[in-house]
C-alpha cells in the first residue's frame, strides 16, 4: 500500500490579455511574462492536467494517481458520485485590466452542448487596489429583449451591477450570473471542473493583430439569469477555527484564520484542499513536517484523516 502525504503541483500558468505580474510578486509563481493572468493550481481539464511536484508520486499527473488510488485520493463519497473524475478546479487570478464580461452555463446546458460540467464558482479577494470593483449580475431584473437591445447598442454596462471590493471579500457565483473581475484584483477561485465560458463583452479590445476576441452572444441567451442576484457572502472568521464561507452542492469552503495551532480530524468521505492566501504555516502528519507559504495550494488525499496545522496564515479549506 502506498504511503500517502500532502500533494503539491506545478502551477499551470496562463497568459491573458488582461494579466499582469502580481502572481509572481504576491504569490511566488515562476512567471516570466508581463501578462500572466492565471495560475491553475489543481486541474484535470483536458490538456491542462496538474503534475505532482513533491514526494513519492513526483512526476505523475493527478489523473494517473486517481486511477491507481481513487478512493484513497478522492474519498468514498466523492468517488461514488463522480467516479474517477476530480470534480473541482483551483486557480489564482491576477487582473491587471478588466476581464471580459462573461457567464457560465449550468450542468444541463454544459452537458448537452459541451459534454462538460457547468461552472459554479466562488471568489476570495486576496488583494485589491483602491477603487477596485467587480461586475456581478444586473442592477435590476432584466429580460432577454432588454439585454439584446443593450448588446446591440454597446450599452450593456449600464444594466450591470458594479460592486466595490476589498481584501477578504467573498463572492459565490451561481451558473448564469453575468460577471467580470475588475482591474487591480488578485483572486483565489474555486470552481467545478469546467472551462466553458460564454464571453459577452470584451471592452472592444483587440489583440496585437488587431482582432477582437470571440463573443458568444447566441450561446449566452439561454444561459443567462436575468434576475438580480445577491452573490456577496458575509462571514466571520474565528481564530484557529474552521468558519464557513460557501456550502453548495459542488463544494464546501471554510476559512481558517490560523494563529498558533489547529488539529484537524476528518472522515475519509472527501479530499481536502488548502489554499494559503496569506502568511505561512507548517503541516504535521505523523512524524513528518511540511512547510507552506502564501500562494501554495495543497491537496490532502481523503485517506489522511488526522493532522496538525501550525503558523500564522489565512487558509481556504475546501472539501466536496
Amino acid at each position: 500500500m502506498a504511503s500517502f502525504y500532502p500533494l503539491t503541483f506545478h502551477p499551470i500558468l496562463k497568459e491573458r490579455i488582461w494579466g499582469g505580474t502580481k502572481l509572481k510578486t504576491y504569490l511566488n509563481k515562476p512567471i516570466n511574462s508581463e501578462i500572466t493572468g492565471e495560475s491553475w493550481e489543481i486541474s484535470t481539464v483536458p490538456n491542462d492536467v496538474s503534475v505532482i511536484k513533491n514526494g513519492l508520486f513526483k512526476g505523475k499527473n493527478i489523473n494517473e494517481l486517481i486511477d491507481l488510488y481513487p478512493e484513497e485520493i478522492l474519498g468514498k463519497t466523492v468517488f461514488a458520485r463522480f467516479g474517477k473524475q476530480f470534480p473541482l478546479l483551483f486557480k489564482y487570478l491576477d487582473a491587471r485590466e478588466d476581464l471580459s464580461i462573461q457567464l457560465h452555463p449550468n450542468d444541463e446546458l454544459a452537458k448537452a452542448r459541451h459534454n462538460s460540467f457547468g461552472k459554479t464558482e466562488m471568489w476570495y479577494v486576496m488583494q485589491a487596489d483602491e477603487n477596485a470593483r467587480l461586475i456581478i449580475g444586473f442592477k435590476e431584473d432584466s429580460s432577454r429583449e432588454e439585454y439584446l437591445e443593450h448588446i446591440e447598442n454597446k450599452t450593456l454596462i449600464s444594466l450591470l451591477n458594479e460592486v466595490p471590493v476589498k481584501k477578504g471579500d467573498v463572492f459565490f457565483l451561481e451558473t448564469g450570473t453575468i460577471h467580470a473581475i475588475g482591474a487591480g484584483i488578485v483572486i483565489a477561485e474555486i470552481q467545478q471542473t469546467s472551462d466553458v465560458t460564454y464571453r459577452i463583452y470584451d471592452w472592444d479590445r483587440v489583440d496585437a493583430n488587431g482582432n477582437e476576441r470571440e463573443l458568444h452572444t447566441e450561446l449566452a441567451l439561454d444561459a443567462i439569469n436575468y434576475k438580480t442576484t445577491s452573490s456577496k457572502k458575509e462571514y466571520k472568521a474565528i481564530e484557529n477555527n474552521s468558519s464557513s464561507l460557501v456550502d453548495c452542492p459542488y463544494f464546501k469552503t471554510n476559512i481558517i484564520s490560523l494563529n498558533g495551532e489547529l488539529i484537524i480530524e476528518k472522515n475519509n468521505d472527501s479530499f481536502m484542499v488548502f489554499m494559503c492566501t496569506g502568511g505561512s504555516f507548517e503541516l504535521f502528519l505523523k512524524d513528518e513536517k511540511y512547510a507552506y507559504q502564501t500562494g501554495d495550494t495543497i491537496l490532502l488525499p481523503a485517506i489522511l484523516t488526522s493532522f496538525k496545522l501550525k503558523g500564522t496564515s489565512t487558509l481556504l479549506e475546501i472539501t466536496v
